[in-house]
Order: C-alpha cells, then sequence, then structure tokens
C-alpha cells in the first residue's frame, strides 16, 4: 500500500554520543546501533515529540576471549562494562548474547538503551530540536541494562509513557509522567517481569483506565484442533482507577490467529486513540524466519465501550518493511524485515503514524483516515 508521505526522519548518523549519558564513563568506543522504535504525541505548542530507544552498543564488543555488556550500577553511580567467556554464550543474534547453562534461557544486551526526546514540527517532516538535557536513562537497579521502547498517551492533562525497563531482577514494564511532555518524572514500576508493549488507551472508559498489556512465557496452552485462533503471546487488556494499580481484564483482547503464520506472534505497537468507529489500534504481527521473523504492522476497530470485543480487524497487513526506505543507510542495516509501530498522531485528514525501521531508524507514515472505515 502506497501513502502519500512514508520516510525516515532519523536516523543513527543524526544521534551526537558525546551528549549520550553514557558519555566518557566507559573508557572504550560507543556508536548507536539503532535509534528506533519511537513514542509518539502532540506537545502543547502544537509540535510533535518522538521518544526515540537510542541503543548504544561497544564498537567492539568481543576482545580478550571475552563479550562484553554494559550495565548501570546503581552502588557507584556509574556505567560499568561486564566479560563472559565466548565458549559460554552464543552471538548469533547481533542484538543480544545467549548464555548456556542454567537450566533456562538466559540472555544479554550487546547494547543499553536510553530514551531520547525528538521534537518535530507539527506536521512531522522536520526535526526541530533535540533535548539531550531531557533523556530517561537507567536511575535504578531494575533498569541497569536499559530502558526500552516509550509508548505515550495522553489521557486528559497528563502525558502517560510506558517503557520496559530490564534488568537481571525484572523485565517490567514503568510508568513516567509528564504535564507538557518534555520533562518525565519516574512513577513506579506497574507491571512485573516479562509484560512488554503496554499501551494506555488516550482516553478513560467510566472513569477507568485501560490498557493493552502483553504478557510472555515458555509456556502455552493449546487450543481446541479446530479454534480459530493459535496459542501464544496475545495481546491482552487491564484497567485501572490511577493508571498506575492494574488489574487484568477477565476477557481476552486480540489473539494470534490460527490461519495465517504471518501473525504467529502479536504484539502491540501504537497507544489505542478514540475515533467515530471505536478505539483505533495499530499492532504487530511476526512471522517466523531465521532468527527476528518479519515484523508487520496490522490494525483493529474496538468497541468504545467494551475494548474487548472486536468489531474490525483486516488480515492484510497495513505497514510493511520498506528496503526502500533504509537503502541510504545500508551500511548501518545488521537485520531486515522489521516495522514496529510504536506511535500515532491526528493530522488533520490523515494520522501520523512513527515506527522503528529494522531496528535502526525512525519512520514517519501519513496514513488517510479513510483507511480505517470498516
Amino acid at each position: 500500500m502506497a501513502f502519500p508521505v512514508d520516510k525516515l526522519i532519523l536516523t543513527p548518523e543524526d544521534i551526537d554520543l558525546s551528549r549520550s549519558p553514557l558519555a566518557g564513563q566507559l573508557g572504550v568506543e560507543t556508536y548507536v546501533l539503532g535509534a528506533f522504535n519511537p513514542g509518539l504525541t502532540r506537545l502543547p505548542n502544537g509540535n510533535l515529540l518522538l521518544m526515540v530507544r537510542v541503543a548504544e552498543a561497544l564498537r567492539e564488543p568481543i576482545r580478550d576471549g571475552h563479550v562484553h555488556a554494559i550495565r548501570w550500577d546503581g552502588e557507584k553511580h556509574a556505567y560499568v562494562l561486564d566479560a563472559w567467556k565466548l565458549e559460554m554464550v552464543d552471538t548469533a543474534d547481533p542484538r543480544k548474547f545467549m548464555i548456556h547453562g542454567g537450566g533456562w534461557r538466559t540472555m544479554a544486551l550487546t547494547s543499553l538503551s536510553w530514551l531520547l526526546p525528538v521534537e518535530l514540527s507539527q506536521d512531522g517532516l522536520e526535526i526541530v530540536a533535540i533535548h539531550y538535557e531531557h533523556a530517561v536513562a537507567p536511575q535504578g537497579s531494575w533498569q541497569c541494562y536499559g530502558v526500552e521502547d516509550a509508548r505515550i498517551s495522553k489521557v486528559g492533562d497528563a502525558y502517560l509513557m510506558t517503557t520496559c525497563s530490564v534488568s537481571p531482577e525484572r523485565h517490567s514494564t514503568t510508568l513516567y509522567r509528564s504535564g507538557d511532555g518534555r520533562h518525565w518524572i519516574f512513577d513506579d514500576i506497574v507491571l512485573d517481569h516479562q509484560n512488554k508493549d503496554m499501551l494506555i488507551f488516550e482516553g478513560r472508559i467510566d472513569g477507568q483506565y485501560w490498557a493493552q498489556t502483553r504478557p510472555l512465557g515458555d509456556l502455552y496452552f493449546a487450543y481446541p484442533p479446530d479454534s480459530p485462533w493459535r496459542a501464544g503471546p496475545s495481546i491482552n487488556l487491564a484497567t485501572s482507577p490511577d493508571g498506575r494499580h492494574w488489574k487484568p481484564h477477565r476477557e481476552p483482547g486480540i489473539r494470534p490467529q490460527s490461519g495465517t503464520v504471518a501473525t504467529a506472534r502479536i504484539g502491540g505497537g501504537a497507544q489505542p486513540i478514540l475515533t467515530d468507529h471505536g478505539w483505533l489500534t495499530l499492532w504487530h504481527g511476526v512471522e517466523p524466519k531465521e532468527i527476528v521473523g518479519i515484523y508487520r504492522t496490522y490494525w483493529s476497530l474496538l468497541d468504545p465501550k467494551d475494548p474487548s470485543r472486536i468489531l474490525h480487524s483486516p488480515t492484510e497487513p497495513l505497514l510493511e518493511p520498506n528496503p526502500e526506505l533504509t537503502r541510504p543507510i545500508e551500511h548501518l542495516l545488521y537485520i531486515r524485515d522489521v516495522v514496529f509501530t510504536t506511535g500515532i498522531a491526528d493530522g488533520g485528514d490523515h494520522y501520523i503514524v512513527a515506527s522503528g525501521e529494522a531496528d535502526l531508524a525512525c519512520r514517519i507514515t501519513y496514513i488517510p483516515k479513510r483507511t480505517f472505515v470498516p
């Protein structure tokens, strides 16, 4: 599907690591592995804000028979390097390495992620300012391996930002709050281990906050053989009286379908927004392929009063990976076949959609509103 605007707005080459939270602390060279998966919101001045995940990686992670990982040390209040013997790990995936032994899957990352606010023009097509001074970086043991994948929702006058915080303690969802969309204050851990892609609805229903969640696990129980659903990660729902304390909703949300492998694994994408036809939610489906898989963006309309009721959910993808966009930065690519949508804003007769492209750069796409009329 062709769109009137579909471009990369930010790439790793736009990031100044001399202004990184890690700058000058490690004694070795780092580089931007990716500047991607941006949360998106509109600021009070009318401009748009991307909250970009910057994955900062070691230029030479493997040396002296070891692979190294970056970690925030809360006791030292500094970033440090950990070394793992090469015979202990599997480095097949460039984004991480798996550690052998222990009886369960254990991994470490080849980069540490922090969040960078990038202000765009009102139409989302030009960078106005990069606010290094307002970067969100690890500040506790619960996120010693980084802060990832911001999703921003404006509910009333408050900006709420969910993030994934990574540590050996837990892989948790953390909440930040802001009154202006620029200055973010850490609130708390709101979901525990391996509950990713939390998206707060932009509006309350009968006074309650609603959110999409995506718990992960290594074991799922089978649906009946003739079921339309496939066992595996699904997009669940939760409600809250205050945006901090969440209760799982008893009815299921969006589930992977048994009739296709294109959505064998699914997860949340952009924050759900209310339209004339229901809650519009953009989400990702993953088709198995090699190590990472093929990531595409899909969409659904949910009942405005009961989001567990799916009103419309086309099976064809809305957005697909676009190698033409990354051709000018081909030399930076380390994975392919990934578009990961993470934000949406009203642009008049169209929506401005923000995505991560190839776990590398930030993509802006204009999608006409008529696309989402069932």
